[in-house]
């Protein structure tokens, strides 16, 4: 069994401090220690570009009653985005469909471009937990590019750390809300694997150190309300921890297009594809 590593990035004494897990202890190259749960948590890394899949588990595929494409599609999930392990993601006030969407984040270590799978693995640093949140209000206007529903800020929490020499082959991967699992799902169902991802953006977009790339989420993704805790926990990474909360102002109404709840909206946040019934998310 490889061994395993574990980073993680806090604020320690107002600076910036990478840390290495050793139990409940994160411990700074200059001896100084915090205990796991005193820690005030960053993002684990710092990405140029966050990519991430559109569908890659076959469950949320049966799911949503369609069929893979023959090749693995993408989305931008821009840096703004980023959470960190104990954050509060905002769900912007008159908007009512934020979905959690537990997935792995592969980050990668050496950069990389016009490589094989087979070699993919060697460009890789390690993974984390993400929670691809996607605030569908918006998939109206927005579902061919997903940059509001996935890219609005506080929507792409990552963490707690980067764990280096992880194999992430038969791992297993749970969301919960509130303790209780929504969504359960193993790195087996996957269409494409972590290496093919890799390889296949690096065809014709470099990767750099620090970049992250999400491999796709499970069966079981709803809107969540404010007031809830929600975690993804994926078996040898550990459990990012996040809470929802309201924004504080609402979505203008000066400009651009407007949070909908039509048919498709809620039909997609609901998890599935099926004869709209008049369904509303909870809260709605």
């Amino acid at each position: 069994m490889t061994d395993t590593t574990e980073y993680r990035r806090i604020l320690l004494d107002g600076a910036v401090v990478e840390v290495v897990r050793r139990g409940d202890e994160l411990h700074a190259a200059d001896g100084r220690v915090v205990h796991v749960a005193d820690a005030r948590h960053l993002p684990p890394v710092r990405p140029g570009k966050i990519v991430a899949v559109h569908l890659n588990h076959r469950s949320r595929v049966e799911e949503f009653g369609t069929s893979l494409p023959a090749a693995p599609t993408y989305f931008h999930k821009p840096t703004s985005s980023l959470n960190a392990h104990g954050g509060a993601v905002v769900r912007p006030a008159g908007c009512e469909f934020l979905n959690y969407e537990g997935e792995i984040a592969i980050v990668i270590g050496r950069t990389c471009r016009n490589i094989a799978p087979a070699d993919a693995g060697a460009h890789i640093r390690g993974y984390t937990v993400a929670n691809d949140y996607g605030l569908h209000d918006f998939r109206d206007t927005d579902a061919g590019s997903m940059l509001r529903v996935k890219g609005s800020d506080t929507l792409c929490p990552l963490g707690p750390g980067v764990v280096e020499g992880w194999d992430f082959r038969g791992k297993t991967l749970r969301t919960y809300v509130n303790g209780k699992v929504v969504q359960e799902g193993s790195t087996d169902e996957m269409e494409w694997d972590m290496h093919y991802l890799v390889a296949d953006i690096a065809r014709t977009i470099t990767l750099d150190p620090g970049d992250v790339l999400l491999s796709g989420t499970p069966a079981g993704s709803r809107p969540v309300q404010p007031g809830d805790v929600v975690e993804v926990e994926a078996e040898g990474l550990g459990r990012l921890r996040n809470h929802i909360v309201t924004g504080p102002t609402a979505i203008r109404t000066d400009c651009g297009a407007q949070p909908t709840a039509s048919e498709e909206v809620v039909s997609t946040a609901m998890g599935g594809d099926w004869e709209f019934r008049g369904i509303r998310a909870p809260g709605r």
